[in-house]
């Protein structure tokens, strides 16, 4: 996302509600995003949209790393998406849009561009 762009910061669940190492699937002003939680307590947001099934699927994707990146992995054709960036590592003409998130207490917000 453009640091440029205001953001709005929409409330989408609790921490707790994500377990490390696990994804969700959360609702956003105008779609969805997948939203996840590493095993060191990080957390990272992207389009839950799958390009290549054309499904809402990304959320349940295996989190992991490949080439020294943080990277989930499309559950249906297995795909790799780079957490930090939103680029998929097999097809460089792909990248998958990237939303802040952020902790505020226990609630997780995501940053939604407006």
């Amino acid at each position: 996302m453009n640091s440029a762009v205001n953001v709005e910061w929409q409330p989408v669940c609790r921490l707790e509600e994500v377990l490390p190492g696990t994804g969700v699937g959360v609702r956003l002003a105008g779609g969805q995003a997948a939203l996840f939680r590493t095993r060191e307590d990080e957390l990272f947001a992207l389009d839950n949209h799958d390009p290549f099934s054309r499904a809402n699927v990304l959320s349940r994707g295996l989190l992991g790393s490949l080439g020294g990146k943080k990277v989930v992995a499309s559950p249906i054709y297995k795909q790799h998406f780079c957490l930090d960036s939103g680029q998929c590592l097999e097809d460089e003409s792909v990248r998958l849009t990237v939303y802040p998130v952020r902790l505020n207490g226990s609630q997780v917000e995501v940053g939604v561009a407006v």
